[in-house]
């Protein structure tokens, strides 16, 4: 089953299958580690919903909600 990174409440856990697009903010967030089969966990959302702070390969990183509906995700 697919889902968006986007769609995760916090605690939920996916596994990367691919980053779509094809801008720099996917070149971006494919360096900072965000590859396919990484595991990537939601932790938190910030009070009004954007950004999101995810964990990916034992680091925290926060993304926009336009950035984890880049990020398409096979549920775990």
């Amino acid at each position: 089953m697919s889902k968006f990174l986007s769609d995760l409440l916090p605690g939920e856990t996916g596994i990367v299958k691919k980053v779509i697009g094809n801008s720099m903010i996917k070149r971006r967030i494919i360096d900072m580690g965000v590859v396919a089969g990484a595991v990537i966990e939601v932790q938190k959302f910030a009070p009004l919903g954007d950004p999101m702070e995810v964990k990916v390969k034992g680091f925290n990183l926060s993304l926009r909600k336009n950035e984890a509906e880049m990020i398409e995700l096979e549920i775990a």
